[in-house]
């Protein structure tokens, strides 16, 4: 991989992490038509890898809140009274969330990297998933924040969050989903899914590590990549949190079924495989 292919992955990872249109099912048709080998170890690696650039844009911006969240479960842990807390309860949401995709993931690696890493398999998942999108968004009551979120929510958000391991279904478009059905607000549901991201993502990135650094890919391109899809992801968070304050996820999904429809169509002419 040079520089510029590197490059040109950081921007893409940066700017489709946290939307609803799935990074990895861009990243995959990036990387083809950049002529990189998209089932290649290293290249599934890379892929991993760069997303951390991408977490650490969310600790940089929400790093108030996660050093509240943080004293929170610490007083929850050692009194009554801290297990009162909103704060506590928003901690457990995102530790019980974080179980099933870290469990699924790991189970379903070789079959996630393998025949799940498919332009078409990306392509049916951006329209298929656009229709849950669609549905979550006309839940009539979407107006619990965070003091209202429970456990259970954390469970059935991070239940839904293992849909994303199918690249095109999107993981923030799984989780915002999740959240409208359970009645949260955009806002909130949007930012449970920035904290939902932090262990996954992180810890797929620091796995795949190794692989990245010394199988074939490099220190200097992964290094590119990752301080790439840092500065654009950091943009795309405060973005994103301002779009939702005022307008629907829903908006995303006539560009998920134009990308899913022209990937078929680019599959069909044959310029990709």
């Amino acid at each position: 991989m040079n520089p510029v292919q590197a490059v040109v992955l950081g921007v893409v990872e940066g700017l489709t992490e946290f939307l609803p249109v799935s990074s990895t099912g861009h990243l995959t048709v990036t990387e083809q038509l950049l002529g990189l080998k998209v089932d290649d170890k290293a290249i599934t690696a890379f892929t991993a890898v760069i997303q951390v650039g991408a977490i650490l844009a969310t600790f940089l911006y929400f790093r108030a809140d996660i050093v509240r969240l943080v004293r929170g479960f610490v007083r929850g842990v050692v009194s009554a009274e801290g297990r009162a807390d909103p704060d506590w309860r928003f901690a457990w949401c995102v530790i019980v969330g974080s179980i099933p995709i870290g469990i699924l993931g790991l189970a379903f690696k070789s079959v996630i990297e393998g025949p799940l890493r498919s332009v078409a398999v990306v392509a049916v998942a951006l329209i298929a998933w656009s229709a849950v999108m669609w549905y979550a968004e006309r839940r009539p009551a979407q107006d619990r924040g965070e003091s209202a979120l429970t456990v259970r929510d954390g469970a059935v958000i991070g239940l839904v969050q293992c849909a994303a391991l199918v690249p095109g279904v999107s993981r923030s478009g799984a989780t915002i989903s999740a959240g409208l059905l359970r009645g949260i607000d955009r806002v909130e549901a949007t930012r449970l899914s920035f904290f939902l991201a932090i262990p996954a993502l992180t810890a797929a990135g620091l796995l795949e590590l190794g692989k990245s650094l010394g199988g074939g890919v490099g220190v200097g391109p992964t290094v590119i990549g990752t301080v790439i899809a840092f500065i654009v992801a950091y943009a795309t968070i405060a973005w994103l949190l301002r779009f939702v304050a005022h307008h629907r996820i829903s908006l995303f999904i006539p560009y998920r079924v134009a990308a899913g429809v022209g990937i078929l169509v680019l599959l069909a002419t044959g310029v990709i495989s």
